[in-house]
């Protein structure tokens, strides 16, 4: 939601930010949100935020199905020894 709202990683909402923060510097924590914008703009960041998780789980699910045979081997390595060294990672990799 963050990058959405305050970091502005929008195609559909553009650079932009929403919703004003109160906080707490001294203790590193937030008092409370404000929200300044319409209930279609609260659906269009809604809407940003469900396609950006989506992307990622479907990118993420393609990169562990690209690399299983890998991801394979250095799991049944680790069950053999319990720890391997970057060296034999990277072999493996």
């Amino acid at each position: 939601r963050a990058m959405v709202t305050r970091l502005g990683m929008s195609t559909q909402l553009g650079p932009m930010v929403y919703g004003q923060k109160e906080e707490l510097i001294f203790l590193g924590r937030e008092i409370s949100e404000q929200r300044d914008y319409s209930e279609a703009i609260a659906e269009q960041i809604d809407s940003e935020v469900r396609s950006l998780v989506n992307e990622s789980y479907e990118r993420a699910r393609q990169i562990l199905i690209e690399y299983r045979e890998i991801l394979d081997a250095v799991a049944n390595r680790l069950l053999e020894v319990e720890t391997i060294s970057r060296e034999e990672f990277e072999t493996i990799f």
